[in-house]
């Protein structure tokens, strides 16, 4: 009897050990680093590069119901998943026309990313606002040649992303330039030398995908719903042989002094025809609507997210508001999306809602 027992107790450890090790191979192997998935989600979010500035002056946000919220929280509750940030290179500290550094923007990338946010960084080559009336050079790149500037928009995108990967932040997208029909950093990157303009475009290019080649690059074009504009930039980029993964539009209705029901079948035929002729995703990277107008902005949103998500084979990615957080008495912007008792307009339940 004893040497059974015995036998059973010597039978018993052995199991008990194979289990143990067992278990703890596959607890090794469950701990091995895998790749991320890359999001398949339609993206809905919010340009927010003014959101520090305003709070940093002690501008507060409510909900519906009147609790104080964290602005990102707000965006989130009405169904964003996405932050769209503005880098500059040497910015002023004006409250409005400034800020957006490199360090700033990390930071509101890392907290952006912490609530769980997919983001997004546009590169403006510019110490302010780039956009088709104005993409002026940083000031210490204004003597630079032409083979020293493409020197600097590698390394300034190298290492603002190397600081958001050091951060512990990789952008989902980063957009290579900011509403650039008429090219960046001027003169020498103007359309009227597109050849020019191509290699600083792919010098962008380049040094993101060196961060991350999962990382998509944008080229972003204003008037989505212009598609003469649109087929004149990306046959010239298909012709010298721009690097980029997604076409970026920009969709204001109120800036060519239109309701969006007359431009808004363009914007969906633009996008259609886009994916069809260059083989590329698209996304509108900024969207806005007359804050005054509630309904109408509501109903614009709606228009806009279901155009790109009707794109075929899932080549439309999302729709990116542009600062909606900005109200108006703050920013004097009239194409925010926020009430001026601090609570979110009702025109961004779209998102929620689509």
């Amino acid at each position: 009897m004893k040497m059974i027992k015995t036998t059973l107790k010597l039978a018993l450890a052995l199991v008990l050990t194979l289990n143990i090790y067992s278990c703890s191979n596959a607890q090794s192997s469950t701990e091995q680093p895998s790749p991320t998935p890359t999001p398949t989600a339609f993206a809905k979010g919010a340009d927010v590069g003014w959101l520090p500035q305003m709070e940093a002056t002690g501008y507060h946000f409510y909900d519906a119901d009147g609790t104080e919220k964290d602005c990102l929280q707000l965006l989130k509750d009405r169904g964003m998943n996405t932050i769209r940030l503005r880098v500059w290179v040497n910015p002023s500290n004006d409250k409005t026309n400034g800020h957006c550094s490199k360090a700033e923007t990390v930071a509101m990338a890392v907290r952006a990313k912490n609530m769980g946010m997919r983001i997004m960084i546009d590169f403006h080559y510019s110490d302010s606002w780039a956009d088709p009336a104005k993409q002026n050079k940083p000031a210490a790149w204004a003597n630079h040649t032409f083979a020293e500037l493409l020197n600097d928009v590698y390394d300034h995108t190298l290492d603002v992303l190397t600081a958001l990967k050091t951060a512990g932040v990789t952008p989902e997208w980063v957009q290579i330039g900011n509403e650039i029909p008429g090219g960046m950093l001027w003169p020498e990157g103007s359309t009227n030398n597109y050849s020019q303009l191509a290699q600083l475009l792919n010098k962008g290019y380049d040094a993101t995908k060196a961060v991350n080649t999962a990382i998509k690059v944008i080229v972003h074009v204003d008037e989505g719903n212009n598609n003469a504009k649109f087929r004149w930039f990306f046959d010239n980029a298909t012709t010298y042989q721009v690097k980029y993964d997604v076409i970026g539009l920009s969709y204001y209705p109120f800036w060519i002094n239109s309701d969006y029901t007359a431009t808004i079948n363009n914007l969906s035929a633009n996008l259609n025809d886009m994916v069809s002729r260059y083989n590329k995703e698209v996304m509108v990277v900024e969207v806005g609507g007359d804050f005054t107008l509630v309904q109408n902005t509501h109903d614009m949103l709606v228009a806009v997210i279901n155009a790109v998500k009707n794109v075929p084979n899932n080549k439309g990615l999302g729709v990116i508001y542009w600062e909606p957080e900005g109200e108006k008495t703050w920013s004097g912007y009239q194409l925010n999306c926020w009430q001026s008792n601090g609570k979110p307009s009702p025109a961004l339940d779209a998102f929620k809602e689509n």
